[in-house]
């Protein structure tokens, strides 16, 4: 983050939003806006954005399956796909 660039107050915004729509696009960083000197809002582009969520959700299963673990709460892998195989070939 280049803070001197990526901070800019809500006038800006406000004036040159074509322009900042641009850079978060081109740049891939985040601009974050300020309203009587206080951080409220960023503004990031949209592939950015759904990276960061799929990021989130990736981690989110991830500790859920950790703490399946320690709670033993999962199926040993050879009775898994056969669960699996058996509702996929029951269906056909």
């Amino acid at each position: 983050m280049m803070l001197s660039q990526d901070i800019k107050p809500i006038s800006y915004l406000k004036t040159k939003t074509a322009d900042v729509i641009k850079t978060v696009t081109d740049t891939k960083r985040a601009i974050i806006i300020t309203h009587n000197g206080e951080a409220k809002a960023v503004i990031q582009d949209i592939k950015t954005y759904e990276n960061l969520q799929n990021s989130l959700h990736m981690l989110k299963m991830i500790i859920q399956s950790e703490n399946d673990i320690e709670k033993k709460d999962y199926l040993p892998q050879e009775e898994m796909f056969d669960n699996l195989e058996k509702k996929l070939f029951d269906n056909t």
